[in-house]
């Protein structure tokens, strides 16, 4: 019997390696104080944390805010104005959170499971052999090569910087890496619920759960319009973090109006319901560092204007973990498709908004 099975019959679900997949149920439990104290004592007596699982994220400015990572049961929002890297970052997540021995499994709406291998091997380059690795441009090109000589990706990626090491990086964590190539008309809330219990059956711990992108989640009967739908999916997708006890990483689309240059990019600039302010425990948002650093920055120290555009500013709206309202920044890696993990606060000033009151 699946998980899914006897959560649907009532059945006392079975651990795995360990792991309680954890009385899985839709609708709740009700449990006594007493109940949860016995839970928690017998977890410290066998010498297992009682606490929340962490997923480190593998940026280091980051993991410190988060006081380590994401954590089981957490919703994290990452949004942010389009071409500025929030699909590099949260696969460059993944990718840290399965080098780390941890299970991810990305949910891919947008990219083929094949485009994800090109990003992933270009990432690993980089992180392996620096800014001089091979890049994302020049591995796709190698597997669009016909009539090579190299058959397999190790002998096609042998002349290049980091290439071949790449590949064999990619295939000592591969199997901890869950690709689900997802469908706007049919990989819906229940498929991607199911697909994270039987990851998490198959490599006995619960995965990093990451989502890309969240508006595209469909939802079968819901008549009304965009905000009535991500209304469904955040709840949903809050609920399944809970109840499965994963973190779920969802990248989320920005209204247009929010995409001028020169405007900083907030909560309420995300596409859909104020539900995601709502519903989320962690978001965080992309700027690039030109278009929000005060100009006065920029006006008394011109070279500062090129700098600034290979950097990348996170804001952390709200984090209900830890540290919010700061600004950290992250190098660009494009040609690699990353961003160099350290990562600090910035130092300059931001612009903010004004509010205007009659």
């Amino acid at each position: 019997m699946t998980i899914a099975e006897e959560a649907a019959t009532g059945a006392e679900p079975t651990p795995v390696n360990g792991v309680d997949t954890h009385r899985i149920d839709r609708g709740g439990r009700l449990r006594s104080l007493t109940d949860v104290l016995t839970e928690t004592d017998d977890k410290l007596r066998s010498g297992r944390s009682a606490g929340a699982r962490v997923w480190p994220t593998g940026f280091g400015a980051l993991d410190v805010a988060l006081s380590g990572g994401f954590r089981s049961g957490e919703l994290v929002l990452l949004g942010g104005p389009q071409g500025l890297g929030k699909t590099a970052m949260a696969l460059q997540m993944l990718r840290n959170t399965v080098v780390a021995n941890r299970a991810a499994i990305l949910f891919s709406y947008e990219h083929d499971a094949h485009s994800i291998l090109e990003r992933l091997l270009a990432i690993e380059a980089g992180t392996i052999a620096g800014t001089d690795a091979v890049g994302l441009a020049k591995i796709r090109a190698g597997f669009e090569a016909r009539h090579s000589v190299a058959h397999s990706m190790a002998e096609r990626f042998s002349e290049t910087v980091g290439g071949s090491e790449a590949v064999a990086a990619l295939e000592r964590y591969g199997d901890r890496l869950h690709v689900h190539t997802s469908s706007g008309s049919h990989t819906t809330l229940d498929v991607i619920r199911s697909a994270v219990i039987d990851v998490t059956r198959r490599d006995g711990r619960p995965p990093l759960v990451l989502v890309d992108y969240l508006q595209k989640v469909p939802v079968p009967g819901i008549a009304g319009g965009e905000d009535e739908r991500v209304s469904v999916v955040v709840e949903r997708l809050k609920d399944m973090a809970l109840e499965l006890q994963v973190p779920v990483l969802a990248i989320v689309a920005a209204e247009k109006g929010s995409l001028a240059s020169g405007k900083r990019m907030r909560v309420h600039d995300l596409r859909g319901s104020s539900a995601l302010a709502y519903e989320s425990d962690v978001v965080l948002l992309l700027n690039d560092k030109y278009d929000i650093v005060a100009k006065h920055h920029l006006v008394y120290h011109l070279g500062n204007a090129e700098r600034f555009r290979h950097w990348v500013v996170m804001s952390i709206e709200k984090n209900r973990s830890g540290a919010d309202h700061l600004e950290l920044e992250f190098q660009k890696r494009f040609e690699q498709g990353r961003f160099e993990p350290e990562g600090r606060v910035v130092e300059e000033q931001l612009i903010e908004e004004r509010v205007f009151r009659e």
